[in-house]
């Protein structure tokens, strides 16, 4: 049960944090909305951080 646990919040949440991040920080730039520019910065460095914020309480 470990395991799939780690595999989740060590593997498919910051991917999908990160790519939602990207996501938005390219429409951000592209239309000019500074609110969708830094919701995506902050998503992008939560995908960063999170497994070793996470990993470290679970392990």
């Amino acid at each position: 049960m470990a395991m799939t646990g780690t595999m989740i919040f060590s593997h498919i949440i910051p991917v999908l944090l990160g790519f939602s991040g990207v996501f938005l920080i390219s429409t951000g730039i592209m239309d000019d909305k500074k609110e969708l520019l830094v919701i995506g910065i902050i998503l992008f460095i939560t995908a960063c951080v999170s497994p070793f914020i996470i990993l470290r309480t679970i392990v």
